[in-house]
Parts: structure tokens; C-alpha cells; sequence
């Protein structure tokens, strides 16, 4: 089993740890166009927490977004790269710098931050190397989003775990700000809980800002 598919399987075993203690112009991954639906905002809205970004919001990060009620952000401490640890705090271009868990409110699962370096890379090329460095993923759509006046890249796909059973459908959006790239991506244990926890990420897509 390689470091890239333990990682890929962290966020399934931490769960199980637990368990027992806008505008759009979709395409897909080769480039032709997909059904608007993929991007589609979930039904359920979420009631509005705490904001995270600023100082001492958990998470001092380059954009602010809104949380949904209960869901409790903590900043990743930086990792050597070459440390057992670094491979899991990274992922193609950007490394985890904020986890925002969402078990006080009930799901099993997290709303990740992630930021990259190079101030040059796009949010759509951002997410490709983000995808591109996950294992085990098919059926990957992009889609240009816009809310308010922040333009936005977002990516759908499928995982396929090892661990779990059967597929889930992950979303992430990425946007560009001074200091790098910022990923915004939501997993969950499986598809009911990804499901469930789709209006808090919508929340924080609806609410983002650089800044």
C-alpha cells in the first residue's frame, strides 16, 4: 500500500475511530462539457456559525468563509516534508493548513483548507494537480463558478475507497489570493455523510472571500 493511498484512507479510518469512542460553465476532465446539475447547490441550506479565517477564528487563513452552526475549525501545524506526516499534509500542489470538523454538529466527516504556494498557478490548475494526486478517483467535472464578484473554480468526482464500501462523491473549490491558491474540500465517511454535510460546504462556497 503506497503513502498516497494511507492517506487517502485517514479521514475513512478517523471516522470509524469515532464512530466506536452562483454561475456555472461545467466541463469534465477531458475537457467536454458536462450537465450543470454536478455543480449544482445542495437543497438543504445551512444555519450560519462562526467565521473562519481571521485571527483567532481557529484558522487565520488568505480568504474568510462562513461555518455552519457547530462546526469547529482547528489549524494543521506545518510538517517536514520528508516526515511520515508529510505526504498525508499534502496533496498535489497545496498542503493542509485548516481542518474544520464536523462532529459537533452531528456528520462524521471534515471541511478541509488547503493552500498552495506558486501565486502563479489558476484555480482550475490548482485543483487538477489536487485530483491528479488522489487515488482511486473517476467521473471529475470542473465548473466555473461565481458568487458575488469571486470567480472560483469547482471540481466534482467520485472516490472509490479501499476501505469503505462503495463510491462517494467529493467536492472542492478553489479561488486564487495573494499569497497562493486556497483549496476548499469536503470528504466525509460516505455518501449519506458527504450528502449531509453538502450545506455547510455550500455555505462556505455562498460566503468565501480573499481577505
Amino acid at each position: 500500500m503506497t503513502r498516497r493511498t494511507v492517506r487517502g484512507l485517514v479521514p475513512a479510518l478517523l471516522a470509524a475511530a469515532a464512530l466506536t469512542g452562483c454561475s456555472s460553465e461545467p466541463d469534465t476532465d477531458g475537457g467536454a462539457k458536462a450537465e450543470k446539475s454536478a455543480g449544482a447547490p445542495a437543497a438543504k441550506t445551512a444555519a450560519e456559525g462562526a467565521t473562519v479565517g481571521a485571527s483567532g477564528s481557529g484558522c487565520e487563513l488568505p480568504v474568510t468563509f462562513e461555518l455552519a452552526k457547530d462546526w469547529k475549525p482547528a489549524a494543521v501545524l506545518p510538517v517536514a516534508p520528508d516526515s511520515e506526516l508529510g505526504d498525508l499534509a499534502t496533496q498535489g500542489p497545496v498542503t493542509m493548513v485548516c481542518e474544520i470538523d464536523a462532529k459537533p454538529a452531528g456528520h462524521i466527516g471534515f471541511l478541509r483548507v488547503w493552500q498552495g504556494k506558486s501565486k502563479d498557478a489558476s484555480p482550475r490548475e490548482t485543483l487538477e494537480g489536487f485530483v491528479k494526486d488522489e487515488e482511486n478517483t473517476s467521473k471529475v467535472t470542473y465548473t466555473q463558478v461565481t458568487t458575488g464578484k469571486q470567480a472560483m473554480t469547482e471540481v466534482t468526482y467520485t472516490f472509490h475507497s479501499v476501505l469503505m464500501e462503495g463510491p462517494r462523491l467529493t467536492h472542492a473549490f478553489a479561488l486564487s489570493a495573494p499569497e497562493g491558491p486556497v483549496v476548499v474540500h469536503l470528504g466525509g465517511l460516505d455518501s449519506a455523510e458527504h450528502e449531509g454535510m453538502l450545506p455547510a460546504y455550500e455555505l462556505a462556497k455562498r460566503t468565501v472571500r480573499v481577505g
